[in-house]
């Protein structure tokens, strides 16, 4: 009988949040673990301190692959990394945190309902897992967000889960290759983490891998490449915006309708929800709870649960957050748009929309998503590192549409930047903070950024 004490020397990439949930868990195995770690700062050190009292050493600084290591489990880290490389040169096997997990399952354990996307995968994911509960299960959302899916696993007894929601992002995909979920969702594909990747093709590869083990696979049909990835799949489910197909969910009117989980889907339909029960109410996210209800429908969720979900469902913030109503025009705080694809689905939400733009595109193009805005757009308000390139697009696109440059990086830009957004918008309008850029040109992170958006509205509230 092999023990674990005798399966070699793991090492951990990085001392998150996920890294010193794996060590732990593989401490309290018996396993030998050595935690690499780049930074050592004051949270680094408490938390090896801790490890420490496991048995776990951490190495602080040397990206050096420590002798005598037979596995690396990474957390994130792309394959390029200097210590990452050097495992695969060295022919270390090299798994992700949730590969690990799904290794580790005990007997009997919980199924998992995965997805995955661009966009939208915390607020899928948390829908999820409001229906989940709303028909009485011990569920929670866990992955990319919540609880580390190792540690999700690990719980025994009434601490025990019965269904996990997991949120995958391209990088835990990528270092996955058994994963097997009951049922898996991709939400959309579009261009981003290439830097990461390489290239858009290794990017939406990295996606797929959620489909290849699926007992039921998912998709978009309103988006060509998730279409792509589910087309070698027989038993597939689409979502859609439109009427439903036989062997689809949709909408109907204002109905969230079921035709695949139901006894003749080409003669019988089922009502799960209405568009009322979706907040907040906008098309992408009307798919996110499409692609939400189909996954808990593969799980047996009867349709009275997937309603009652919908309803109890409260969003997270900087998601289409309604901030404040003045002078008859609303501001909304969408700072969760980080990518060109994420504030597309914003600027769809809206018909005349005074545009907040800007910060790190990260190499990304924004010609599309101006060119279709454009005739929504009432003036657009720039900051951050690269609004010169979103200028550029406007002045091609939305040549008649008045742009603001805010020049300024400090801590008091966003309260200019309000300013002259209140200056074009008119009743009716929307100013929306839909940056399409990352915030850490500016700001601490997109909540930051949004809960600066938020102070402005209020401070300009005080002042009128």
């Amino acid at each position: 009988m092999t023990h674990a004490a005798d399966l070699g020397l793991t090492c951990v990439a990085g001392l998150g949040v996920s890294g010193t949930a794996v060590a732990e868990v593989l401490a309290a195995r018996g396993e030998r673990v050595v935690v690499v770690e780049a930074v050592e700062g004051e949270r680094q050190r408490r938390a090896a301190g801790e490890l420490a009292a496991l048995g776990v050493e951490t190495r602080f600084g040397a990206m050096d692959l420590p002798e005598g290591v037979t596995r690396l489990v990474t957390t994130g880290w792309a394959p390029h990394h200097p210590l990452i490389a050097a495992a695969l040169r060295a022919g270390v096997e090299v798994v992700g945190e949730v590969e690990l997990a799904w290794r580790l399952r005990p007997a009997g354990a919980a199924p998992w309902l995965a997805l995955t996307g661009t966009n939208g995968k915390t607020t899928a994911v948390r829908m999820l897992t409001s229906i989940l509960l709303a028909d009485g299960r011990g569920a929670a959302a866990v992955g990319n967000v919540g609880e580390p899916v190792i540690r999700a696993v690990t719980r025994t007894g009434d601490e025990a889960y019965d269904t996990l929601a997991v949120e995958l992002s391209s990088f835990q995909l990528h270092w996955s290759a058994s994963l097997a979920p009951l049922a898996a969702a991709i939400l959309n594909v579009a261009p981003d983490h290439l830097d990461w990747h390489g290239s858009m093709e290794e990017y939406a590869a990295a996606k797929g891998r959620i489909f290849e083990r699926a007992g039921t696979v998912v998709y978009n049909a309103d988006d060509p490449e998730a279409t792509r990835l589910a087309e070698p799949y027989p038993r597939a489910v689409g979502f859609t915006l439109r009427v439903p197909r036989p062997g689809q969910v949709g909408v109907v009117e204002d109905l969230l309708v079921d035709r695949a989980f139901v006894a003749d889907p080409v003669e019988a339909a089922e009502e799960l929800a209405t568009l009322a029960d979706v907040r907040p109410l906008a098309p992408h996210n009307v798919a996110n709870a499409l692609a939400a209800a189909a996954l808990a429908r593969a799980a047996g969720v009867p349709a009275s649960a997937v309603r009652q979900g919908l309803r109890d469902f409260t969003p997270d913030p900087h998601r289409l957050q309604h901030v404040a109503r003045l002078g008859e025009v609303d501001y909304v705080d969408d700072s969760k748009a980080t990518n060109p694809h994420a504030a597309a689905a914003a600027l769809s939400s809206y018909p005349s929309i005074v545009w907040i733009a800007g910060g790190q595109l990260k190499g990304a193009d924004v010609e599309d998503l101006v060119r279709r805005a454009a005739p929504r757009l009432r003036g657009a308000v720039l900051l951050g590192a690269d609004r010169g390139v979103i200028a550029e697009a406007l002045a091609r696109h939305a040549p008649d549409v008045p742009v603001v440059d805010i020049s300024s990086q400090d801590t008091g830009a966003m309260d200019e930047v309000v300013t002259e957004a209140a200056r074009l918008a008119r009743p009716g309008d929307t100013v929306l903070l839909s940056p399409a850029g990352a915030s850490l040109d500016m700001f601490a992170g997109y909540p930051a950024r949004g809960e600066a958006f938020a102070r402005a509205v209020h401070g300009l509230k005080a002042a009128t």
